[in-house]
């Protein structure tokens, strides 16, 4: 089966660096097949026969092993990934109102929990922050469409406090990734 892993907060200003070659060759030696890895931020795609569980406590623990520190690690099979971009719970005119509000900044971003989101945790991030940003949420995902930067909202910032374990990427590195998975996609280390 194909997966798609998403470490947090790697090579991010500066801290807990990783070169995706040191990952990439992590993800091997733990018997992964096929690595490919995206990007400086943690991303990597490869097959394997292992479950989800058991794949998520290898990489942790392979992680620490070698590189001296912890970081959440999210995992998603093709057909989740592929789920949720065909499901994606944000319209064609929602992403159009925020583009027009900042052409140069990345607007859509999902980030990527361990678990499904429970109504009140997604209530309570909703009522502290009222604004133009719209929040979703799908099965082990929250989408989010910043009308400005990611960088200035204030849903973006509290999902951050309310989810212990959840790794965001953007819209664009969500569908390369995808797209890897089913070799359609260069490997960018």
């Amino acid at each position: 089966m194909r997966y798609a892993v998403l470490l947090k907060g790697i090579n991010v200003g500066g801290k807990n660096t990783v070169r995706m070659d040191d990952l990439k060759q992590l993800l091997l030696d733990l018997g992964l097949c096929k690595v490919k890895t995206y990007i400086q931020s943690g991303n990597a795609v490869f097959e394997t026969a292992l479950d989800e569980a058991v794949l998520r406590e290898a990489i942790k623990t392979g992680f620490i092993d070698r590189f001296g520190f912890e970081s959440d690690v999210l995992i998603r099979s093709e057909d989740e990934m592929r789920l949720l971009i065909e499901q994606l719970p944000i319209t064609a005119p929602e992403i159009a109102a925020a583009q027009a509000a900042d052409p140069q900044a990345q607007h859509l971003y999902v980030y990527f929990l361990d678990h499904t989101p429970e109504q009140t945790q997604i209530g309570a991030i909703c009522r502290e922050c009222a604004g133009e940003d719209i929040l979703r949420t799908g099965k082990r995902e929250l989408y989010l469409l910043c009308r400005q930067s990611i960088r200035g909202s204030k849903l973006a910032a509290r999902i951050a406090k309310v989810f212990d374990s959840t790794a965001a990427r953007n819209w664009r590195t969500v569908n390369q990734l995808y797209d890897m998975m089913r070799d359609k996609g260069d490997e960018h280390v």
